[in-house]
């Protein structure tokens, strides 16, 4: 049997997608081992939840650092001691620099609550909503050295109603993400992720190209 992907996940807060994740690895639906789980906030709530899955989890506060590089260079140090593969960005609100991508080139994802490459940042949700677009929805990518603006591997599309507000559209997108998000990491696990360029290609992707949305309806 082949051995599943190692992988690390570093996370800020609640750690919804942390969840999704585990969940996704034991109902077998994730060729995947998570072996650390890194916050740099003693207080994410997401260092509980993978206690209760015994999964291994540490704190690595940056405010204990005084440059992002020795903070990077301990959160390295310990993801290659669990003997980490890929790194899972799940609410990690701390922007990597090259120091850190470069121990981890091309194996470093992310999601993103918006349609790459419209709404980088944070706050993204209610921009959209601010903006009058008429769909939104969440960005797994690479990541690289700028903010959100790594290749692109998959993309799920909502509707934005008029109804809506930044958290109600919120959490229609963090749906999902939790959906898509261990999707992507099955498939890095069984290699069918390649990149070229700025593009991603899945191995085995089915797509159809009658498939259209349109909002409103009328």
């Amino acid at each position: 049997m082949e051995e599943s992907l190692n992988i690390g996940v570093l996370i800020s807060g609640r750690g919804s997608n942390l969840q999704a994740i585990i969940d996704g690895i034991e109902q077998g639906k994730v060729a995947a081992k998570i072996s650390l789980v890194v916050s740099n906030n003693p207080d994410a709530y997401g260092l509980e939840r993978a206690r209760k899955h015994g999964i291994p989890a540490v704190v690595v506060d940056h405010r204990m650092y005084s440059t992002r590089q020795e903070f990077e260079t301990v959160v390295i140090e310990r993801l290659n001691e669990k003997g980490v593969e890929l790194v899972v960005l799940a609410g990690f609100m701390r922007v990597l620099t090259e120091h850190f991508l470069k121990a981890f080139p091309l194996r470093v994802i992310n999601i993103h609550p918006a349609l790459l490459p419209s709404f980088p940042g944070v706050g993204v949700q209610a921009k959209a909503v601010d903006y009058g677009v008429r769909f939104s929805g969440c960005t797994v990518h690479f990541v690289n050295e700028g903010v959100d603006t790594g290749p692109i591997i998959a993309q799920a599309v909502v509707p934005v109603y008029p109804t809506d507000t930044g958290e109600i559209l919120a959490d229609r997108i963090l749906k999902m993400e939790h959906q898509i998000y261990p999707k992507v990491i099955h498939w890095i696990a069984e290699r069918r992720v390649r990149v070229e360029g700025r593009r991603v290609f899945v191995e085995g992707a089915k797509m159809d190209e009658e498939i259209a949305h349109i909002e409103p309806v009328a």
